[in-house]
Formats: C-alpha cells, sequence, structure tokens
C-alpha cells in the first residue's frame, strides 16, 4: 500500500473566521475513500482562525496568536472528530515543530507514533505546535510540515489543497492569459524568492510556501500535488483514477538509462 499526505490549507477549512463545514465534509469523504487504497495522513492548518470565532485577539502578535492556537485547536479537532465519526474511523492529534525534525531521536518516535496509528487504522491529523515554541522552532507555514512530514514517514506523494488550481506560469489573479503548469520538475531561484502572500486573513503561506515544499521533496526524490481544495475533483482524479486531469505534479525528472 502506498502512503500519502494531505495537507489542507486554512482558506479551504475556514470561511469568515469559523470551519466550513461543508467543505471539511467533503475532505473527510474524499479521504475516506483514500483509506481504502492509500496510508493516509492528514497535516491541517485552521486552529488560529478557529480561535478567532471565540476569542478576539491581534494574530500578527506572538501571545495572540499562540492564544488563539491554543483556543482553536480543540474546536478544530472537535469538528473533524464529528465529521470522521460519521464513517467509524478514529482520529489522532500529532503536534510538531521544526525541532521534531533536527532531533534523530524525536523524528524517530513521532515516525513509530504514525506508523502505530496506520497500523491500527487510526488517522493522525498533524498540525504545528504554535503553542509552547519560539518562532526559531516552528517551521511557520504548514506547507513546510506537511513536506518534511512526508519525507520523514517515506510518503509516496504530498498532495496540497490550496485555494488555487495549481502552479501557473504568472499570477491569474492579475493576469488572464496566466496558464497552468502541468507537470514541474525544476524550480528556479527566482520562483522560490517571490513574494506573493496568501490570500486569507489567517493563512501563513501564499504559492512561494508550496513551492519551497515541492523544492524540497523534489530534491529528495519525491512527488508534490498542488490542486484545488475547493473542487476536489483533481485530486479524486488523480488519487483514485491515476488520471491527472488538473492540478500541478510536481516530480524529479526522470534519468534515462544509457
Amino acid at each position: 500500500m502506498k502512503r500519502v499526505v494531505i495537507k489542507v490549507g486554512t482558506a479551504v477549512l475556514t470561511e469568515n473566521n469559523h470551519i466550513a463545514k461543508e467543505r471539511m465534509l467533503n475532505l473527510v469523504t474524499l479521504i475516506v475513500m483514500l483509506k481504502k487504497k492509500y496510508d493516509v495522513i492528514l497535516v491541517t492548518s485552521g486552529a488560529v482562525a478557529a480561535g478567532y470565532s471565540i476569542l478576539k485577539l491581534d494574530k500578527r502578535k506572538q501571545i495572540g496568536k499562540k492564544a488563539l492556537a491554543a483556543a482553536g485547536q480543540p474546536i478544530l479537532m472537535t469538528a473533524y472528530k464529528k465529521k470522521f465519526d460519521i464513517y467509524d474511523i478514529t482520529t489522532a492529534q500529532i503536534l510538531l515543530t521544526e525541532d521534531d525534525f533536527d532531533s534523530r531521536k524525536r523524528t524517530k518516535m513521532f515516525q513509530e507514533i504514525i506508523d502505530a496509528h496506520l497500523e491500527n487504522d487510526i488517522l493522525p491529523i498533524v498540525n504545528e505546535n504554535d503553542i509552547t515554541s519560539t518562532p526559531e522552532q516552528l517551521f511557520g507555514d504548514n506547507d513546510q510540515l506537511s513536506a518534511n512530514v512526508a519525507y520523514a514517514v517515506e510518503a509516496d506523494l504530498l498532495v496540497i489543497l490550496s485555494d488555487i488550481n495549481g502552479y501557473y506560469t504568472k499570477n491569474p489573479q492579475e493576469y488572464k492569459d496566466a496558464k497552468l503548469y502541468k507537470t514541474v520538475n525544476e524550480l528556479p531561484k527566482e520562483a522560490l524568492a517571490d513574494t506573493s502572500t496568501a490570500n486569507n486573513e489567517f493563512a501563513t503561506g501564499g504559492i512561494v510556501t508550496k513551492l519551497k515544499a515541492a523544492d524540497f521533496l523534489i530534491k529528495r526524490g519525491k512527488r508534490m500535488l498542488l490542486c484545488n481544495g475547493f473542487d476536489l475533483s483533481a485530486a479524486k482524479s488523480f488519487l483514485l483514477e491515476d488520471n491527472h486531469t488538473l492540478g500541478t505534479l510536481f516530480e524529479p525528472k526522470v534519468k534515462s538509462e544509457k
């Protein structure tokens, strides 16, 4: 069985500072279908935005963001539990920081925990541990976290579900003639240095953090699919039917035999 990491962003999961229940249910339903074919690990954003639904603090300030994450994480996990309970799927919460990937002992520990969950048909749900961490201990966005998780757990593929259809030749919001890249084998340095930011007020990423995640995986021989999380048809088609209809697939170049 192949192993897949699904990462979902704040823009997809929340609307007007509340959990977008229908979109979350669509995601959960997709994961239920995927579990019949793959080992699945979910990396989720949304805790800070969920926290804002009950606590109006400035997320730009460090303590404000931490307090929002602390209040929002149980809301987020409760929402997931209710949806997965419909399908009798048990979930587990795993909170990680960048430090967990810098120590062999700590990395091995969470690898074994995730393996134990998967072996017992439990869905691991991973998020960044904003609450007790210093800024130096954090990735700062779940795109980077999900790429590191995918590599650490030896996943075959990372799927990032976003508010865009994939990676374009130029910003599609500004240029009507922007074209979608279907497959990318290498990312130029200038693309990784772009200043494009996330559209959602509570999102911490943007296209650049997704490209950095893709670059991290390509250099380590792994694949990543960036596709739309509002309409899951591209993800379903690729993962369940082996049909690449939409979205951008980042993958290493196939080495030609001499």
